[in-house]
């Protein structure tokens, strides 16, 4: 065993040990939660971001955000956004911000106005602040993070760095929730998202964290496993990972994370030569058997109900009539709203106050999109265009970072089913602006970066 295997196996068994400390001592996730904070924030100090340790760091507390949220261990709900925004504040003061990132300064302005709004038409009862940064904090997570990231050159070993930091929290996450959730078989009962599956908490949160978490590992096996005991490493804590996503019987963040692997094969299989796609074809039936024995397993301990969930059909069997589990309904009322008020919308937090006035219906938006419509109007059409183009344009000006559309069809599919409640799809949306460099990424010292490679 070679000294590089036994390392990654002790970060991995470290964060199975935090998954498990925290499961039998809950106060331990709150030293957690804390604690690394005060250790990123001083590791980038000392390190000045010379190898762009503030992505390492921001990847980090975004893996850890649903793990330590279900276990009461953050000091404020919406941290993770604002730690995302310090983090890379710091690496703007170390390395400058990324030139040309004009258009994520005019979707920053974009949002100003109906921010201003919702000061003036907020309920009277309403805790103004706290109902604007809730609403807000995802996008302007986005925003910052976008203005660091775009077009900043890195290495493709930086960036599986920076996804490795991400993952393995979502380690410790999985590991609490295969202790903490009681027997499959006793919980599942019906074809509903399961709560006591996910740990106690939010199903659409836990499983969009841990498909993400699963796309991360599967990518390891196919880019970063140098030898045989790493690919068995990556293919068990994928398929650890899937079997707990799949049994929150949360479709959303599931269905995402197997789209992100298919562009990744795909993607991988267009650009390689005929040696390449052998190795390739290897590497997809390993992946395939995994994902086959991941779902042959949750079906077997659900007794077939994870296949009628994923074919949207009640325990008896019969269809369902929607699809989406009502969340159509708040997304009409929000294109509604956006039709009454096109061009500035009805401000922030103000569309979740006139749906519980109209109808009685006290369920948050799950769709950033209708939100981003309802709340900002013509505005947030606008916003969204921009989010949306960029980074396509970049793909098309280098078409070789493999991971560009993955990301952004994990920002887009996850803000359509859990609107922007982590700072994940914010986080993972920057990303793709990077530009990600086979080698060594050369700066000249007057772009403002500094790469000390």
């Amino acid at each position: 065993m070679i000294k590089e295997d036994l390392s990654y196996l002790k970060w991995v068994l470290i964060h199975v040990a935090i998954g498990v400390a925290v499961q039998f001592v809950p106060f331990i996730s709150k030293i957690y939660g804390i604690g690394m904070y005060l250790f990123w924030i001083l590791y980038i100090i000392k390190k000045q971001n010379k190898h762009n340790e503030v992505l390492i760091a921001a990847a980090y507390i975004v893996g850890s955000e649903v793990f330590l949220r279900m276990t009461h261990g953050n000091p404020l709900y919406e941290i993770t956004k604002y730690g995302v925004m310090v983090f890379l504040f710091l690496g703007m003061y170390y390395s400058g911000l990324s030139k040309g990132a004009v258009p994520y300064w005019v979707f920053l302005i974009l949002l100003v106005p109906s921010v201003v709004i919702s000061t003036f038409v907020l309920d009277f009862e309403t805790n103004v602040r706290k109902a604007i940064m809730f609403n807000i904090s995802g996008p302007l997570c986005l925003g910052f993070a976008s203005l660091y990231t775009f077009r900043r050159k890195i290495s493709l070993e930086q960036m599986n760095t920076i996804l490795l930091a991400l993952g393995m929290p979502v380690i410790s996450c999985m590991t609490y929730i295969f202790i903490h959730a009681p027997s499959t078989k006793e919980i599942i009962t019906g074809t509903s998202s399961s709560s006591a599956a996910s740990g106690g908490f939010g199903p659409n949160q836990v499983a969009t964290i841990l498909g993400l978490g699963m796309f991360i590992f599967f990518s390891r096996i196919v880019l970063c496993s140098k030898s045989t005991l790493q690919v068995v490493i990556n293919a068990i804590l994928a398929l650890l990972i899937g079997y707990r996503g799949l049994v929150t019987f949360s479709r959303g963040g599931m269905i995402t994370g197997v789209l992100m692997l298919g562009l990744l094969v795909v993607f991988l299989y267009r650009k390689s030569n005929f040696n390449g796609r052998i190795k390739l074809n290897y590497i997809v039936v390993l992946i395939s058997f995994v994902l086959f024995a991941g779902w042959s397993y949750t079906a077997l301990q659900t007794s077939g109900l994870i296949n009628k969930r994923y074919a949207n059909q009640d325990i008896n069997g019969k269809e369902k009539a929607s699809k989406f589990t009502g969340r159509e309904d708040i997304a009409n009322a929000e294109i509604d709203l956006f039709f009454k008020n096109p061009v500035f919308g009805v401000g922030v937090g103000k569309g979740y106050e006139l749906r519980k006035a109209e109808s009685g219906d006290d369920v948050l938006s799950h769709d950033e999109i209708t939100r981003m419509l309802a709340e900002h109007g013509s505005l947030g059409i606008l916003g969204l265009m921009i989010l949306f183009f960029t980074p396509l344009f970049l793909y098309i000006e280098n078409k070789f970072n493999m991971f560009l559309l993955c990301f952004v069809v994990f920002w887009f599919l996850t803000i359509n089913h859990a609107a922007m409640r982590t700072a994940a799809p914010s986080f993972v949306y920057a990303l793709s602006l990077l530009n990600v460099q086979l080698g060594a990424p050369v700066v000249k010292k007057k772009e403002g970066s500094r790469y000390d490679l």
